[in-house]
């Protein structure tokens, strides 16, 4: 007798596995919670038993994080510096505040969002998955 397929649902592209991550949500089914703490994931996903301990996002998530704030707050900057009249150190305070707030809502979700690019090209211990399309295509 053959095993019973998945009761999960596959994402069906790349785009849609990335979004699940960027969710918080296992990339696999889309159900189980990514995280036990803030940028810790899960051992296992507890829909779908994903085992998440080979993941290696290290470093990447801050890139990304980085990489978003800057270029959102470099037109704020200039339009800041162009048409206000800001002393330096209010400038400063301002633009400070603006990147730790942006960086600190972007870090766990570009970290699920790595997660989720590691799982669907099967990178680091993940099984390379596809859901299948109509003509049986991964």
């Amino acid at each position: 007798m053959a095993p019973s397929p998945p009761s999960y649902d596959l994402p069906h592209s790349f785009l849609a596995a990335i979004l699940r991550g960027f969710l918080g949500k296992c990339p696999r089914c889309g159900e189980g919670r990514l995280f036990r703490a803030w940028l810790k994931p899960k051992d296992h996903c507890p829909c779908c038993a994903l085992d998440l301990r080979e993941q290696r996002s290290d470093d990447f998530p801050a890139y990304v994080a980085i990489f978003i704030t800057g270029h959102v707050l470099a037109p704020i900057l200039i339009m800041l510096v162009l048409d206000f009249e800001l002393s330096i150190l209010a400038l400063t305070i301002i633009v400070f505040a603006m990147a730790i707030a942006m960086l600190m809502a972007l870090i766990q979700p570009s970290k699920g969002a790595v997660i989720a690019l590691q799982w669907w090209n099967g990178m680091h211990g993940f099984k390379r998955e596809r859901a299948l399309s109509e003509d049986g295509e991964p």
